[in-house]
């Protein structure tokens, strides 16, 4: 797979899926290597998937200093990424937790963002998230299901704070839209795919000025999508339009029926929305 070298000398890698017009793709996690994110439920039959391996995820470097996972410092790698690719402007997609790495990408650098497509992301950069109330919230639209019960009993142990490791294994059904064998296979490489030291450093103190990335994405140029799944609490859809509403060039799509990979759910649905937005 393709290299490059971040600012700091750490070795990182991207790989390339599909064809036409380069989409320069940040996985979540957060630091989670990029391949849980697949051809993106077909998007790369519409764009060239550049995905980046986050520092220390996936088959890209461990830097030497752990300081450089946090979330503000990968910035850098984000900018030497564009700069090896030889391109002046940039379309870019984040997914959850590298939505925070996306939104201060482009206060830092507005210039080079064409396009920002923020797909079940967080926004901490800006001083909106999720809570616990949010996650019950969602979490109460599934009581139908017949893993409800067991699942709802480990979601309160995990937002406790008490969570045993097969209690963390019982929540996931929450975070797809149908929980049948392909999510559950999903769910199932999370674990050995996912840079835990780097994730407690992601978004560490220090990370987030949230005045300072509002000020700078108030004046952004960049058309940006948020897309948010019906039944995902992290954000909920509601959340999702309070951080559209940041941008002055934002539209908010919900998904119907998709949770927090919305490219599984639906895939025909999510990369037509998305394939339709980068064509403006």
């Amino acid at each position: 797979m393709p290299t490059f070298t971040a600012p700091d000398g750490t070795e990182l890698v991207h790989r390339l899926v599909g064809e036409g017009e380069p989409l320069l793709v940040l996985p979540g996690g957060p630091m989670r290597a990029s391949a849980y994110l697949g051809d993106l439920g077909g998007l790369s039959r519409h764009r060239l998937l550049v995905v980046l391996d986050l520092r220390g995820t996936g088959t890209s470097g461990i830097p030497a200093d752990p300081a450089t996972y946090r979330c503000d410092r990968q910035v850098d790698d984000v900018e030497a990424l564009r700069d090896h690719l030889g391109l002046d402007r940039v379309d870019v997609l984040a997914h959850s937790a590298a939505g925070d790495l996306a939104i201060l990408y482009a206060a830092r650098h507005p210039q080079r963002v064409r396009t920002l497509t923020l797909v079940t992301a967080r926004a901490r950069a800006l001083g909106v998230d999720f809570t616990a109330e949010h996650r019950r919230e969602a979490a109460a639209l599934r009581a139908g299901e017949p893993w409800f019960g067991a699942a709802r009993d480990a979601y309160e142990a995990v937002l406790a704070g008490t969570a045993t490791d097969a209690e963390w294994d019982a929540i996931d059904p929450f975070f797809y839209g149908r929980w049948d064998a392909a999510a559950q296979a999903h769910a199932a490489s999370g674990s050995e795919q996912t840079n835990f030291e780097a994730g407690e450093v992601y978004a560490s103190e220090g990370a987030f000025a949230p005045p300072l990335a509002r000020a700078a994405v108030a004046e952004l140029d960049a058309r940006v999508l948020l897309l948010a799944g019906e039944l995902d609490g992290g954000p909920l859809p509601r959340v999702a339009a309070t951080v559209a509403g940041l941008f002055p060039r934002a539209e908010l799509i919900v998904q119907p029926g998709a949770g927090h990979y919305p490219w599984l759910d639906d895939p025909l649905a999510f990369s037509r929305t998305v394939a339709t937005f980068l064509r403006g």
